[in-house]
């Protein structure tokens, strides 16, 4: 399959990232250079009601969120955004993850607490986990202040986010946490030995490579039996079994796409309803590109459908570029390799 001008317009500017250096030196950088691709390719997200900054102390540290709240009156659900960056980049000051909070929080009529989850290596696995699952504790906690819902509770995350956000599902149901009305799994890495990347017939020219991902989760995890960890790699779990609903999203040209697929198959084998969505012609960045690429807008409205959804709600208040069919239960469209 070609891939639109859109999306290797996308690739070309991208090129340049390298991993291997100080982590802490290059992160400033690599923030500048995604702040300049957003600008380039994304769309800027919609006003708010409300942006605040909150700390949230636990036993392993402390992290900061962000909150957004729409300009909707009364307890709205709230949803926990847990944005990517392979475990050792960032931020919920990312422009792409200030835009991606903003639309979803509008969207889908919700509050979005995003995550500034601590990053590897100064803080190896678990501590990004610790900290999104102290943030949803802390969310659930705080509810009446917030003025969310308690009972409507989303998580979801992009990329290593999606490791996070599955890992954070699979925490609550052993620590019988807060309930969760769904988990939203996009492009999501779930096998950190990389042996499911490695089988998906997509080579390396599609903006992640097994090198630069390889030397990513040497930096997340210090000993390589935390491979198995189903909390580190949540294809390692041995029982699915009531987890929340899932929707997983993956792109049909990026070498994470099978994690994405073994997940859903596997959360549909245990008895968890789940959508499964590839979406055609898609890079594993190229959710973004809502300035430029259509589908991506459609991907975007994918994501507020579905948080609607799960929240009780139904229209979005939101208007998008590009409206999508109804989809079953579970949908495999599957293009080729």
């Amino acid at each position: 399959m070609v891939l639109d001008d859109e999306v290797r317009e996308f690739l070309a500017a991208a090129e340049g990232v390298t991993t291997g250096g100080d982590p802490a030196q290059q992160r400033q950088s690599i923030l500048r250079l995604s702040d300049r691709l957003f600008a380039r390719f994304g769309e800027s997200g919609p006003e708010v009601a409300s942006v605040t900054d909150h700390w949230v102390t636990h036993d392993g540290g402390r992290c900061r969120v962000r909150v957004y709240r729409p300009d909707v009156p009364g307890a709205l659900p709230v949803h926990l955004f847990i944005h990517g960056g392979a475990y050792w980049l960032g931020s919920t000051d990312e422009s792409v993850n200030d835009a991606t909070c903003r639309e979803r929080a509008v969207g889908a009529g919700c509050v979005v607490v995003s995550v500034d989850y601590s990053l590897a290596p100064e803080h190896p696995f678990p501590a990004a986990l610790a900290d999104c699952y102290a943030a949803l504790v802390w969310s659930q906690t705080n509810a009446d202040a917030l003025g969310i819902d308690a009972d409507r509770i989303t998580v979801g995350g992009i990329s290593a986010g999606g490791t996070l956000a599955a890992a954070v599902a699979l925490a609550a149901r052993v620590r019988n946490g807060p309930a969760l009305l769904l988990q939203l799994l996009e492009v999501p890495l779930l096998d950190l030995s990389l042996e499911t990347m490695r089988r998906s017939g997509v080579g390396d020219d599609f903006g992640i490579n097994e090198a630069d991902l390889g030397w990513s989760i040497k930096q997340y995890l210090p000993m390589t039996n935390m491979l198995e960890d189903p909390l580190a790699s949540p294809l390692c779990a041995e029982d699915l079994a009531g987890l929340p609903p899932a929707l997983v999203l993956t792109a049909e040209r990026d070498p994470l796409r099978d994690d994405g697929r073994r997940y859903a198959e596997r959360l549909e084998q245990a008895g968890v309803p789940v959508r499964l969505v590839q979406q055609p012609g898609a890079v594993h960045g190229s959710l973004q590109l809502t300035a430029t690429w259509k589908p991506a807008r459609a991907w975007r409205h994918e994501v507020v459908a579905a948080l609607r959804t799960a929240n009780g709600e139904h229209s979005p208040t939101m208007t998008t570029h590009h409206q999508l069919d109804p989809a079953p239960r579970f949908e495999h469209n599957q293009g080729g390799t």
